[in-house]
């Protein structure tokens, strides 16, 4: 008769015998394979950074250097124009430096480059017989050839150069000869937040105190690009009073110091969000420029935290 093991004494033999066992080669388990090779087939990250130049327009002096080039470099001399020359470049890290490109180099070629062309034609523009609407708009392009030879092989993706906090020149390479108007508006408006499709309790629970029945208020400003060749004359891409007239004429007037809900056909029927007002001010200025002009995007800022952009692109 024979005896049967303990319980525990089959668990430890059985234990003994797996770990000593010569388990097949195709079914061990390896170590995991090195991942170099899949790491030099993932494509090279492509990265923008953009820089900004700040300057004035006049002669620079050797004693001009300024030790604050955030404000202005060179040092902003009597009452002339003051300008915002920003680089948009896209490229791949130079993995030595870990830079894309040396900051220097944009501040330097926009100073050797943009800046002579721009204080010439400042001093065009205020001589004899100079022509009585003239703008900056048409050196962009020339600029955006003139750079690109000093950055390769990085790309420019962007040009912008901003006269005011509320008007701003755009180039993009892969667009030219276009160029981008960005002229900014204000209007004061009320609005309440609700949808028919909810009930009080849920329209309170999604809007919150937007939903208040008697409406709240926002100066919203409204951001409205263009796009346009620009005259080989002039520079003019759209006289600035033309693209003013227009905006004002379609949406400041209708809007502003209204209740939106109330007082504007538009969002009778239509719940005026900051999306959904972005939208109804695209559709109402897709078509209200003369050709060439073509509407590039409008940006409703609700606040200053908050915006909504609406262009073709999204149509």
């Amino acid at each position: 008769m024979r005896r049967r093991l303990p319980a525990d004494a089959v668990v430890f033999l059985a234990f003994f015998l797996f770990m000593n066992h010569d388990i097949p080669e195709s079914t061990q388990t390896r170590p995991s394979a090195p991942r170099t090779a899949a790491r030099q087939c993932a494509p090279t990250p492509r990265l923008e950074l953009e820089r900004s130049v700040r300057f004035g327009l006049h002669e620079p002096s050797p004693t001009a250097i300024s030790a604050n080039s955030f404000a202005a470099n060179p040092i902003l001399s009597g009452l002339v124009p003051f300008v915002d020359f920003a680089v948009r470049i896209r490229g791949a890290v130079d993995e030595s430096t870990g830079m894309l490109i040396n900051i220097r180099a944009i501040d330097q070629a926009v100073r050797a480059v943009a800046a002579p062309q721009l204080l010439a034609y400042y001093h065009r523009q205020r001589g004899a017989g100079a022509t009585p609407e003239t703008s900056p708009a048409g050196l962009l392009p020339g600029l955006a050839r003139d750079l690109a030879r000093d950055f390769n092989p990085h790309e420019i993706v962007q040009l912008t150069l901003s006269l005011s906090p509320y008007l701003r020149l755009q180039s993009r390479p892969r667009e030219l000869p276009m160029v981008c108007i960005v002229q900014s508006f204000e209007f004061s408006a009320a609005h309440r937040l609700y949808s028919p499709a909810l009930s009080d309790a849920q329209n309170a629970a999604v809007f919150g105190k937007c939903t208040n029945p008697n409406g709240h208020g926002h100066n919203y400003q409204l951001d409205v690009a263009v796009s346009g060749p620009p005259d080989a004359v002039t520079g003019v891409v759209i006289p600035i009073h033309a693209l003013q007239e227009i905006v004002n004429r379609e949406i400041i007037s209708a809007y502003d110091h209204k209740h939106l809900n109330l007082d504007c056909p538009d969002f009778a029927e239509l719940n005026p969000t900051v999306e959904n007002i972005a939208r109804v001010i695209f559709n109402k200025l897709q078509h209200a420029f003369p050709p060439p002009i073509t509407l590039a995007s409008v940006r409703v800022w609700e606040t200053p935290k908050t915006w909504c952009q609406c262009s073709a692109a999204e149509l």
